[in-house]
Parts: structure tokens; C-alpha cells; sequence
């Protein structure tokens, strides 16, 4: 079997096993606290819905003002209505099931190309715990070390401007995986410096926030989401990296051959 066969076959069932688990773990931490966050959120909306709005002085004005806000709104409310998303329950588990695991054989293909260059350079296959550490290294530049900048949020918590958290965010990417890349392999004092530099610049930078963030969110709430979020994140790099290391060198015996 080639090796290119291997790393399909490895990232898909690594993949579908860890988004399909990683999904139940989402019901037990992540998924009560966004439904909670979520009533806030609406109750908030509703606040806004209902609030007065304020009648210009003129009164010929006021009756175009009115009409166009009538306007406004039914528009609103239809693009509302047209926007579709799941259901709750089923339909919405069953849509979160789906995109964990194509998240999870992404990733997975990434890591099983990262194992194929490994096994081939070195001619020894990748062990499950050698796996598992590079899925604590996923783990560090996908989730640690951009959640220190930006952490995860509930719904109903106003952040900076997307692109802008876009921005920030793949830049903390590259430099963590970079510098994490020029401490092991790369032993020697300048390029540990470097590393080092590459890991702190983006959080010396800082990253895009408001000045003044109004949410009726309890912060305990965003609080606990953070620390399952981050819990789950590290259940699934764990999982994604030793069962890929282990599904990989189960398919790839032309590496157990050369070896």
C-alpha cells in the first residue's frame, strides 16, 4: 500500500472516530454553556426589540421616519426568517457531528503528511506516543497559544472586528508553529532565541479587542466556557495525534519494510 494511500486512509478513520467523540464531549461541556449563553443573547435582542425608539420633532418627518422604519424592520424580519439553521436537537447534534469530523480529517491529513515525511526521512515508522506529542504540538499552535490572544467566545459577546481577529489569529499560528519548529528541530542557541522570539511576538503585538465590550454574558459563564472549550480542544488534539500516528503505521508497510 503506498504511502499516499496510508495518509488518506489513516486521516479518515482517525478523523471520523475523534469528530464523533470529541461531539459527545462537546454535549457534556461545551454545548449546555452556549445554550445558556444563548438565552441571554435573546433576551437581549428582545430588550433592544422593545426598547422606545426615539420621535423626531417635526412632525411632517415623523411619518416618513415611521414608514421607513416599518420598512426596516419587515425586511429584517424576513431576512431573519430566510436565513436557515438547524434545529435544535437532533438536527443541530447532527450538523455539529458532521463539521468535527471534517475538521478532524483535515487536521489528521495534516499530521498523517507530517508522519509519511518523518517515517521517510528517518526509515522507522511513527510510534503512537511520538503521535501523541505532535498532537499536543497541534494542540499549542492551534488552540494555546491564539486562545491566550483570543479566547473562545460565547454567543451574545461582543469582539473586534473579524478580519482583523482573522489576521491575528493565523499570524499566531505560524509564529507558534515556527518557533516550536526551530526549538526541536533546529538545537542550537541561536535558533532556540529565535524560536522564542517567533512564540512571544504576536502576544508582545497583542491582539485586536474593543475598548469597552457591554454583554449582559455573565462573565463566569464566559468564564467556564473558556476552560471547556480548552479542555475539549486538548481531548481532541490527544486523540487526533495518537490514533493517526497508530492508523498510519498500520496502512503504511512499505515504512515497517524499509525499516
Amino acid at each position: 500500500m503506498s504511502t499516499f494511500r496510508a495518509i488518506v486512509f489513516a486521516s479518515v478513520i482517525s478523523g471520523f472516530v475523534v469528530g464523533l467523540l470529541v461531539t459527545v464531549v462537546q454535549q457534556f461541556g461545551t454545548v449546555p454553556l452556549i445554550l445558556k449563553a444563548e438565552v441571554f443573547e435573546k433576551a437581549a435582542e428582545a430588550h433592544q426589540h422593545e426598547a422606545p425608539t426615539p420621535q423626531p420633532a417635526a412632525a411632517g418627518h415623523d411619518h416618513a421616519a415611521h414608514d421607513h422604519g416599518d420598512h426596516d424592520h419587515g425586511a429584517g424580519d424576513h431576512d431573519h426568517g430566510g436565513a436557515w439553521e438547524p434545529r435544535d436537537g437532533f438536527e443541530r447534534n447532527a450538523f455539529t457531528a458532521a463539521a468535527n469530523v471534517l475538521t478532524a480529517i483535515g487536521f489528521a491529513l495534516l499530521l498523517a503528511g507530517f508522519f509519511a515525511v518523518r517515517s521517510g526521512a528517518t526509515g522507522a515508522g511513527v510510534s503512537w506516543h511520538e503521535g501523541l506529542l505532535w498532537g499536543l504540538a497541534g494542540f499549542a499552535v492551534f488552540t494555546l497559544a491564539p486562545g491566550l490572544g483570543l479566547p473562545p467566545e460565547l454567543p451574545g459577546v461582543p469582539s473586534a472586528p473579524l478580519l482583523s481577529r482573522q489576521i491575528w489569529w493565523l499570524a499566531a499560528v505560524l509564529a507558534t508553529a515556527g518557533g516550536l519548529a526551530l526549538i526541536v528541530f533546529r538545537p542550537s542557541v541561536p535558533a532556540a532565541i529565535s524560536g522564542v522570539i517567533l512564540l512571544t511576538l504576536p502576544h508582545l503585538i497583542g491582539a485586536p479587542e474593543l475598548a469597552n465590550v457591554e454583554t449582559n454574558v455573565p462573565s463566569s459563564l464566559s468564564h467556564q466556557f473558556v476552560t471547556a472549550a480548552t479542555v475539549t480542544s486538548l481531548v481532541f488534539w490527544t486523540l487526533l495525534g495518537g490514533l493517526t500516528s497508530a492508523a498510519f503505521a498500520h496502512f503504511d508497510r512499505g515504512t515497517a519494510q524499509r525499516a
